[in-house]
């Protein structure tokens, strides 16, 4: 079962367990939410996306018509996606912003740095506050500004400074230490502001 937060006629907002996919297809969240619902033929619409093995915050449209405003209430700037990161290392600034180039290779799964725009090359950008630092390690509150593919793994990498876990990108074994804990957004149907706070146990 999933843990659901709120829920209404048009959405619903829910923590991402790890190793779930969050697009419709074998062990993903859509099917944790139809299950949770009672409804095996529910329409469950992804609007926005967490790797497998990242856990948190995610919304969900419970309506076809509803699926296309949900994505642009996101995207909005009154919208706010952040997550907490637990880093292999300590930044060289409590905060700061984040710009760089990203491409993501499709074949190996993976992000990189680059330094000039070609095809596929998207622009990149984060904004980050260390919350505490314990052990040579750090733990750092993130907001995105833009949603690339592994964009805060990716980031934080070329940094030196790879996510607690995260082999893919040299944090070594387990999953990557992320986790999506604050979601703000409007709602799509009455406008009404929406907040949500969930926090991980090594994040607390």
């Amino acid at each position: 079962m999933i843990e659901i937060l709120y829920s209404d006629d048009t959405l619903a907002v829910v923590i991402k367990p790890i190793g779930y996919i969050s697009e419709d297809g074998e062990r993903s969240v859509p099917s944790l939410i139809r299950e949770a619902l009672g409804d095996p033929d529910a329409y469950v619409g992804t609007v926005h996306r967490l790797d497998k093995n990242v856990g948190g915050l995610m919304v969900y449209s419970l309506r076809r018509d509803v699926t296309g405003k949900l994505t642009e209430a996101l995207s909005s700037p009154d919208a706010g996606k952040e997550y907490l990161a637990f880093l292999s290392g300590i930044p060289e600034n409590d905060e700061d912003i984040l710009t760089d180039l990203l491409y993501h290779d499709r074949g190996k799964n993976k992000t990189y740095v680059v330094k000039r725009k070609r095809a596929g090359v998207k622009e990149a950008k984060l904004s980050y506050k260390v919350v505490k630092v314990e052990d040579g390690r750090s733990l750092v509150s993130v907001k995105l500004y833009t949603g690339r593919t592994h964009q805060i793994r990716a980031q934080f990498a070329s940094r030196a400074l790879p996510l607690v876990g995260d082999s893919r990108y040299g944090g070594g074994k387990g999953d990557p230490m992320l986790y999506s804990y604050r979601l703000t957004f409007k709602h799509p149907k009455n406008g009404k502001k929406m907040e949500f706070e969930s926090y991980p146990e090594w994040g607390k």
